[in-house]
């Protein structure tokens, strides 16, 4: 299997393994128990880390389509903001591990893209949600303080474990990259530090 092959499998595996853990998720405020928080996120941001900010998105985009596919909930639309979603968070943190790939970039890549999702998702529904499910804005308005501290923790919590976890599986993708790239795989993370 050669080297292209491989990185189109992992690719789907980590897909795949981003769909099955969309399906387990709960809510993090009881006052709004329609928005809830899954590890999903985790297998992307090691698809971006690992592979770039294109195969990041690439694994957003299969999981965003399957899930709506799966879970028929909001079809097309639920499918875009999923991707919208998943993609500000991913796009901003591989972006910035790719161009300073060491623990401090690493660090600064997961703020950036918590910091993206925590802004960006809330100006979505605003621009979404009146369109498409017949809520004033007004009343998405009001929804906004939940809609970001919703995303915050949601971005947060999945870029820590991504973190946790990233150095630990960095190995199963090591032979999925040329040899003179070997090194983006475990990073600096594995050689400057203990997450």
């Amino acid at each position: 299997m050669n080297q292209k092959t491989r990185k189109i499998v992992m690719l789907g595996v980590l897909a795949s393994v981003a769909v099955l853990l969309s399906l387990a998720n709960w809510p993090i405020f009881p006052s709004a128990p329609h928005l809830r928080f899954e590890t999903a996120d985790v297998p992307v941001l090691i698809a971006g880390f690992a592979f770039g900010p294109g195969a990041g998105l690439l694994v957003t985009f299969i999981m965003a389509v399957l899930m709506a596919a799966i879970t028929g909930l909001d079809g097309a639309v639920g499918a875009l903001m999923h991707f919208l979603s998943t993609g500000s968070l991913v796009l901003a943190a591989s972006f910035v591990y790719r161009r300073y790939h060491t623990l401090g970039g690493a660090i600064g890549g997961l703020l950036a893209g918590t910091v993206a999702q925590t802004l960006v998702m809330p100006l979505v529904n605003l621009a979404i949600v009146p369109i498409i499910y017949g809520f004033s804005r007004e009343q998405v308005v009001g929804m906004l303080p939940i809609l970001f501290a919703f995303n915050g923790v949601k971005a947060g919590l999945s870029s820590i474990i991504t973190f946790l976890v990233y150095k630990r599986v960095s190995w199963l993708l090591k032979g999925l990259v040329a040899e003179n790239k070997g090194n983006r795989i475990t990073g600096k993370i594995q050689e400057t530090s203990t997450p």
